[in-house]
Order: C-alpha cells, then structure tokens, then sequence
C-alpha cells in the first residue's frame, strides 16, 4: 500500500501511541489534512478536535470516544471497575454505594471521607465478598433509614447485606421474587418503609411494585402498575413509581413489545408515546393505583418541600409534581442549546438546602443548575457544571455535592496488555461543593465548548439555489451524491484490521486480519484513503447500531448495561427507540428513498438445511448461473417504517451464513432495481465465532465488501454514489491507542484518494456526514453538534472503479465438514504482508485446550435463527479468537500461556444475556 502521510506531535496521556513506523516515500500525493476543506464551503464547525486522539488531555479537556472534552468541575475519584450503574448515599454520609458492571465486581462501597473505594463485591474471585451474580438492575442500591442493611437489585430479586459499623458489607442473603414464565422480575428502585420493616420493590420486569417483609423477604402485597417500573420515592402514605414505558395500552392503540408486553408507541418509529407515574396509597393497599401523566421515559423521581421531581428522559424535561395535588404543576425544560431539542437525556435530580435544583444531563455531560422556590413557581435557569462521562446520579451530603458517572473518564482503566478494549470501561466520582451563581455561569461556556455547542451549527437550505458539492454547507442543499451506502460490519478495531499498515498509526502486533486476511479492504484504502483517528462510541453491539441507526445510545439501553435481559439490540423493544426517530425514518421525512438489507432487523427463519456449507454453494451457484436462491430465507424487523423498506431474503447476523451468500442477494435486487438514496447493509461475518475459523470469516466478510464495491463502481450510479464502510463497535479486539479506535472506509469518486486522514472522527460524524449528503435532519443534539467529514472529499471526483481482489485465505478453513461443492481455493499469499497465520491447525501441546474451547463455543449462540451478537462473554471471545488466529502458539497480549475458557482474565465480564 502507498500512500502519504502529516502527522502533528501528538501530546500523549493516558495510551501510550507505539512506534511510528516509517512511510513509503514512492508515491507522493496531496496530503488531506493539507487540502482543508476542498469543496470550498465554509461550514459552521464544531470541528475543535484536528488530530487530537481519544485519552489526549488539550487545554478543553481530555477527548473522549463520543465527540466530547470532558473537564470536570470539583474532584474525582475514578473507578477501575466498570460502568457505574446506580448508587446511593448511607443515613449517616459517610459511604456510597454504587452498582456496577462490564467489571470486576456488581457493587462497590466508597468511604467518601477518605475518597478510597473500601470494597467490592461480585461473584469473581478478584472480589472481596462474593455474591452468586454480579447482574444488577438499573436502580439501587438501598440502604435501611437506621443504615444497617443494604439491599442490591438483580435479576429475580435482591441480595440484602448486612452493614457492618466501619461501612463495609457482609452476610449477603437472596431475596428471591420468582419470574413469571419468561418475564424475570428485573428489580429496580427499592424503598424501605420509614420504620425499616418492609421493603417496597419496583419489578421493572413484570410492571408491578410488591412489599416485601424486610425481616422475612416474604412477598406481602403486589400493585400492577405501568409499563417497566423503574424509580420510586415515598411520601407520606403514598409511593411514586416512575414508568418508563408509560401507561398500559388501550385497545386499539398503535403499540410495540417491550419485553412481552404492547406498549403505547409510535407505528413510524417505535418509540413509545407515553410516559406515566403510578400513585399507591399505603394508608389503602387495596385502593386503586393512581396515574400521573408525565414525559417520555420518566426515570428518576426524587421527592422534598411538598414536591416529587421525575427526570423525563425522552423528553428532555423534568416534571414536577405536586404531593397534594398528585397532578404535574411545572414542566421545566432541560434544552441549554437552542439548535437541538433532544438528546441531553436528563437521568437524575437533587434539590439543595439553598433552593437549587440540580438535573444531571447524561448525554451531556453537565449538571444543569435551576433557582427552585416553590412547585408552582417558575425555575429560574442558571446554566451548567461540566461532569465526567454520562452522569447518571447526583445526590448531597452535607454541602457537598456528589456526582456518579457511568463512563467516567472512558475505556481507559489499566490492565496488563498495554492496548486497549472497549470493555476496559471506568466510571467515576465527581465531588464539589456548589458555586455561586456567577461560576455557574462561567463554567457553562465550558459545556458549551466540550460539547461542541455552536451558533449555526445547523445550517437549512434557503431560496437561494447552491451550487452542488459532495457535502453541502446547508441540509437540504443539493450534493453530488445521489445514492449513500452505509455497510455495517462487526466489532473490529484498527489495529486488527490495518495496524500493518506502516503508513498509519498501527500496531503490527495487534494486527490479527492484515492484508492476507483483507486483501479489499487493504486495496480500498490504498485506493481511497486511510482513516486512522477515527472511534465507535458504543462498548458492544446493543450500543454501536443505535448509535449508528439513531446517533445516540439512549439512556434506557445506557442504563440497562446491567442485566441486559430485558432487552440487549433493542430492535424489538420500543424503550429502546428515541421519539426523534432514526436515520432511515429521517430520510423518509424528506422524501429520500430508503433500501433496508438486514441493519437492524430482529427476526430470521431459514430452513432447517440452510447450513453455512450449503448457503456458501448456493451462492456460487447463483453467481455462476444467475439465478435465485434454493433456500427462502426471512428477515425483519417489528418496526414498520424499517420493514416496509427492507428486503427480506437478505439475512440478519447469524455467523452461520457466509457473507458471499449476502453479497449475492444484494447484488440481484441491486441489479434488478437499483439503489435507493440511503441503502443499508449488515455483513456480520467478521463477528467470528461460526463454523469456519475466524481468519476465514473475516476473510468472508472482507470479499463480500470488495465485491459490493466492485458492483457499485462498475454500475451507471457509480458517479453519483459514496459507500461508508464501518464497524458496529469495536469491541472484539485490542488497540494500541483506544478501544473504541475502528477501521472507517469512505468510497466514492469525490472521496479523497491515497491519503491518510489523521482527522478525529467518529460514528457520530460519518452519520452527520450522510445526513447533509441526504439532506435529512439531524435527530439529536449529538449530530447536529457533529461536524461533517469535508475534510473527506473533493470537488473533483475520480471516477475510476474499484476490481474486488480475490481472496487470500481459504473461505471454508476450519470447517467441521466440508461443503457439498468442495473446500474453497484461494489465492496465494503475499508473504512479505504475512504476520499470522490464517490456518487453524491445533499443536498437539494445545489440542486438550482447543477442545475445551469448542465445548464452550457450541454454547455461545454464535449460529442459527436464535443467534444473538455478543452473547459470548467478551474477554472470552477474544481469547478464543486469538488463539485460533495464532494458531494456538501465542499467548494474548499481556499474558504469559494459553488459556482454557473459564481461567480466562475478565471471564466475570457478563455477556448479553446478563449484560453486555
């Protein structure tokens, strides 16, 4: 590959960038970082990164994976032990407890006078006091009024501990709830009564609130309440139950499943229409349960001065309620930025002694600060305090305010391998005593800025007929581009796929699927350019097609990174959907047409002989002769507007289908109708984990890209098209920059060519990209403060085509049995471009071990209709792919032998169907 390179010095915190290797100096090209912006528009930029790199700390702050600075106000304890779900505060202020998971343990105490953590809890063997699970709901944990226990939800109940006098915990006792056939109990928010004998529990899963006998755990009194119970706060006699999902449906009302139950929601997006909180009078058990219509998504509630505050997720405003009343009396917005209305997800809220209001906004990072005197008299506004990562809990202790951030400072925690993971989650503590006013003020200039808040970031088209560009400066403006093709691959980071590039920031040791694995994608960015600055945001896959689909990860799939049993992709779960709808439902809005092959799709049925040997002969067979499939596969999604646009016979993620079998279905519809505006693709081979090796899958998937790229370039809609190639996450391997660093191709003939972008990008930027192609509005805050990749393209396109290279590594390697049509032949290797072997060929010191690892792999769902993306533990899918890449002779990096499955390091991790 030739190709050239600029490169600024790069300050380095936190990841250690490796060698700089040295280029080819054959070919000399204009460098992209040098043509600037080439179309020669200017757009209002949000653009503040340049080259900076994920874990980089600049004068803004330290940059993070979700086009983001993060600079907090006040102190910071940061947890090395994962995303922080939930946490409480003890009676006395002296610990808070805190849920946790993607780690190393479910809970952790925090001594807050020291600002050390004092114990863990889990089911590993790291921890200091075992549990059986370390799942954990989306709320809790609870301490008793008079502090002695404490009580953790999990999936079918909780476990109580007992606290000890120096704050730790001990003696932990199952309080079952039982599941109701296949609706797991799921526990939520959890209350004690003020005299500490009954236990009030939200069971999100089966939409009920039960008492529980503290002393007993003995179930005592049940109330049916809305859809997926979730925060809840007594006062007086009554509880307040936040309803996620909102009231039960009516007959005949547009509806759907959420976790077996029709809720309300909308037949073009799926997002649910309403939002509720459930009243029960304690003084009357048997009294009907009162409903109180609130925003979407009410998730926190939070009670004092007569007054019940309830964060209204979705929405983007807090309601309060009036206790006397039991009717919302002021709905307070939490929009700072006057160019989104979405997208700030407030998650949690706390009222000061002094009259302040404090709202944290996940997606934004902040705390949003309010003058609050009375429910029925206006908040003033004061503006924001910057956080850590996704703020997700704020109480006070004292004067001091204390801030729980899901992600704290990003997949930064240490580890011994020197690269990075997405799974390598922190969260963190932020502590302040609360500012005047005029510091508040201040520091929300500095929210702002990190959060890439500009004037005119939004920019319509107007009367004025523009000239056409690649990317235009206004949405709506006409582009060069007709036809955008967004292919979804699965889980690879940079270093897997180009870290043997020697042009980019790579790693060569990290490079398992280099050039003899991914010869096309090898050849398509020698062709059309290099992107080695560019992240995924999401840790797994529940989150990184939402953030490509809907430009955000919503707070519901955020906060349910505990358990995930609820839902993991949420595609058929409407909780999951942001009322602001997604990327193919915004390009129906403007009149754009949307082709749909498999992204985002919940179902598939195939036959029962539709196995991965003979769908990888029927594809030949159908690119030797032309004709249709032998096999009737479907595929689809529940959300209607998804549907209506897909094309069924192209199947979902299922490992067990070769991707030459998904090319050749793409192919005949595209040769038979042509591309829509938006066409949307998922080849999910290179997720791994089907009956060929994992050299081949890739390899699979590889060919399958060049092959689309080949029949799009050759076709009359060549000169009008651009085609983003991206993974959903970047979890499944090791980078030596950041985790969240992933292989991005652009192609088209007003991309740039043989270049190397050093541009920060990220999934938010590319889908902001195809939205001012398209003309589709942005659907939140995150991509209407995104800038798009001009920086990417050119005025003057290069209309050559791209010939897909034939592959290197054998197709069926590692097969069980070989398909009925013969073993692939594939072309001879380049061994200069060889850095691991492509064979699966078990030494026989290893071959006890590898058998090991085929038991479990037969466990993991990795195939057929049921398949499930990353229900594998993570840490463990790695190994294994590691292993079988390297031919069962090298250890993973940073360990000293090869593993069996359940000695892996991180094997606590959960998987989807506990958690992520």
């Amino acid at each position: 590959m030739q190709v050239t390179r600029r490169r600024r010095v790069q300050e380095q915190h936190f990841v250690l960038l490796g060698r700089r290797l040295g280029r080819r100096a054959t070919l000399v090209t204009a460098c992209v970082t040098a043509v600037a912006v080439a179309t020669g528009t200017a757009v209002a930029s949000t653009r503040q990164f340049g080259d900076q790199h994920v874990g980089q700390v600049t004068a803004k702050g330290q940059v993070i994976s979700s086009d983001q600075y993060i600079a907090p106000y006040g102190s910071r304890l940061v947890i090395n032990d994962g995303k922080l779900m939930s946490s409480t505060v003890s009676p006395d202020g002296g610990h808070l407890a805190a849920s946790v998971t993607d780690g190393d343990a479910a809970l952790v105490v925090v001594d807050l006078k020291t600002g050390q953590i004092q114990q863990r809890v889990g089911s590993a063997s790291v921890d200091d006091l075992k549990i059986p699970s370390s799942a954990v709901g989306q709320e809790g944990p609870t301490y008793s009024p008079d502090g002695t226990q404490l009580w953790l939800g999990q999936t079918d109940g909780y476990t109580k501990f007992t606290v000890n006098a120096d704050g730790s915990l001990s003696s932990p006792v199952t309080v079952a709830i039982p599941a109701q056939g296949a609706e797991h109990a799921l526990v939520a928010a959890a209350v004690f009564s003020a005299d500490g004998k009954t236990v009030y529990g939200a069971v999100n899963g089966q939409n009920r609130v039960v008492a529980i006998n503290a002393a007993t755990g003995a179930i005592e009194q049940s109330w049916a309440v809305g859809n997926a119970p979730r925060g809840m706060v007594q006062v007086g006699d009554k509880l307040y139950v936040s309803n996620e999902g909102g009231r039960p449906a009516k007959p005949g009302e547009s509806t759907l499943n959420s976790y077996g139950t029709q809720v309300p929601a909308s037949h073009v997006t799926g997002a649910t229409t309403t939002g509720s909180v459930s009243v029960i009078n304690l003084a009357d058990p048997n009294a009907a349960v009162g409903s109180i219509r609130t925003g979407l998504h009410p998730t926190a509630v939070y009670a004092k001065k007569g007054a019940v505050f309830v964060t209204d997720t979705a929405s983007n405003t807090v309601s309060v309620i009036d206790t006397k009343r039991d009717k919302v009396v002021q709905t307070i917005s939490t929009q700072p930025w006057p160019e989104a209305t979405v997208g700030y997800e407030p998650d949690a809220v706390t009222l000061t002694d002094d009259g302040h209001l404090l709202v944290t906004l996940g997606r934004a990072n902040a705390v949003a600060v309010y003058r609050y005197t009375s429910a029925q008299e206006p908040v003033s506004y004061v503006g924001l305090l910057p956080t850590d990562y996704f703020p997700a809990q704020i109480t006070t202790v004292g004067k001091n305010v204390v801030v729980s951030n899901t992600r704290g400072i990003d997949a930064l925690r240490p580890d011994a391998t020197g690269a990075h993971n997405t799974h390598d989650t922190t969260s963190s503590l932020t502590q302040f005593t609360l500012p005047s006013d005029r510091v508040v003020r201040s520091e929300t200039a500095k929210v702002f800025q990190q959060n890439g808040w500009t004037s005119g970031a939004l920019k319509l088209a107007t009367a004025h007929k523009a000239k056409a560009v690649p990317v235009p400066a206004r949405i709506g403006d006409p582009s060069t581009i007709k036809h955008v093709f967004l292919i979804v691959k699965e889980n690879r980071t940079y270093d897997q796929l180009f870290g043997d590039i020697p042009q980019g920031n790579g790693d060569p040791a990290l490079a398992q699927f280099g050039e003899n694995v991914t010869p096309n994608q090898h050849a398509l960015a020698e062709q059309f350019g290099l992107y080695d600055n560019t992240y995924d945001i999401g840790t797994n896959s529940a989150e990184g097609h939402n953030w490509l689909m809907q430009a955000d990860d919503p707070e519901y799939t955020e906060s349910s990174a505990g358990e995930y049993l609820r839902s993991y992709d949420t595609e058929d779960d409407a909780l999951g959907h942001q009322a602001s709808g997604f990327l193919w439902t915004g390009a129906q809005a403007v009149g754009d047409s949307v082709r749909d092959f498999g992204e985002f799709h919940q179902f598939l049925t195939k036959p029962a002989d539709a196995s991965w040997q003979n769908l990888y002969c029927d594809a030949k067979n159908m690119d030797k002769t032309g004709q249709g499939s032998a096999y009737t596969l479907a595929s689809s999604s529940p959300i209607p507007s998804l549907n209506n646009v897909s094309v069924p016979a192209f199947p979902k993620f299922d490992t067990s289908i070769p991707d030459q079998y998904r090319y050749e279905i793409w192919k005949q519809d595209f040769e038979k109708n042509g591309p829509a505006n938006l066409n949307m693709l998922w080849l999910s081979s290179d997720h791994t984990g089907g009956p060929a090796s994992p050299a081949a899958q890739v390899a699979d998937n590889d060919l399958a890209t060049g092959k689309i790229v080949d029949e799009i370039t050759h076709s009359k809609y060549w000169k009008n098209s651009a085609i983003f190639v991206v993974e959903d996450d970047s979890q499944a391997g090791l980078d030596h920059v950041d985790g969240h660093r992933a292989p991005i191709q652009i192609i088209s003939p007003w991309a740039q060519h043989g270049t190397v972008d050093d541009h920060y990008y990220t999934q938010i930027t590319m889908i902001r990209t195809i939205e001012q192609i398209l003309g589709i509005h942005p659907m939140n805050q995150k991509d209407t403060a995104a800038t798009p990749m001009t920086t990417a393209f050119t005025d003057t396109p290069n209309y050559a085509p791209f010939n897909a290279v034939p592959n290197r590594t054998s197709l069926t390697d590692g097969l069980p049995t070989p398909p009925p049509c013969g073993n692939d032949n594939p072309a001879p290797q380049d061994p200069k471009a060889s850095l691991v072997p492509s064979t699966t060929a078990v030494p026989q010191a290893e071959t006890s071990i590898a058998a090991q690892w085929a038991t479990w792999k037969s466990q993991q769902r990795l195939t057929g209709p049921n398949a499930v993306p990353d229900y594998a533990n993570p840490a463990q899918m790695n190994h294994l792919v590691w292993y079988q890449t390297h031919n069962w002779q090298t250890p993973y990096p940073g360990e000293t032998r090869i593993y069996a499955p359940n000695d892996v390091p991180g094997a606590y991790i959960p998987s989807s169907d506990t958690d992520g």
